[in-house]
């Protein structure tokens, strides 16, 4: 692996170990290599959960684990594993689960949809439009609540605040002030 690729991941490792939400802003990275930006999205990935409120009942009690969950493509290998080593959100250990398709009720809370020949991601999207799960994409058209882009060579993202209240979560507004784009929260009545 390149040098300067090893230092930037050293650098970022520390700068979280330092501030967890600082992997936030490691999306100001310029990418040279394809590897430091799945490294970045994978980091960013598990940093999502402390600026996400799930409705009562959807994480369990305490100690008990965030799954994230994978399905279908999984560009992130053992890189996503490294990342959610000895992270926790509150008091609850992140747990990596992958799998070929979404299921309906599914045991996760974050579940980043890679899309697949038997399940391509708007399926999985409508199977899980109503899940208290916070679904992630990768530049995807239709996109999960939050879904990556990448802006001139940097990892950014937008939030869709409506499919978030869809599935009964809010996002915190340190999450929203970081993303390129926001769609709005259908106001109440």
């Amino acid at each position: 692996m390149a040098p300067v690729i090893l230092r930037a991941r050293r650098a970022l490792k520390r700068a979280l170990a330092r501030a967890p939400a600082l992997a936030l802003f490691a999306a100001g990275i310029t990418f040279a290599d394809s590897s430091l930006e799945t490294t970045v999205k994978a980091v960013d990935l598990c940093k999502f959960a402390p600026f996400v409120d799930w409705p009562p009942g959807a994480i369990g009690p305490p100690h008990t684990p965030v799954v994230l969950c994978i399905v279908g493509n999984d560009p992130f290998g053992s890189v996503l594993d490294r990342a959610v080593a000895r992270q926790q959100v509150g008091d609850h250990p992140i747990l990596v689960r992958r799998m070929t398709v979404a299921p309906p009720n599914p045991p996760c809370q974050i579940m980043f949809l890679g899309g697949s020949p038997t399940q391509p991601i708007a399926d999985a999207l409508r199977l899980e439009q109503n899940a208290p799960v916070l679904t992630v994409t990768d530049g995807s058209n239709p996109a999960g609540v939050i879904d990556f882009v990448v802006d001139q060579g940097r990892v950014r993202f937008r939030i869709d605040e409506a499919a978030a209240a869809a599935h009964g979560l809010m996002i915190r507004a340190q999450l929203l002030n970081l993303a390129t784009s926001v769609t709005p929260r259908p106001r109440a009545h």
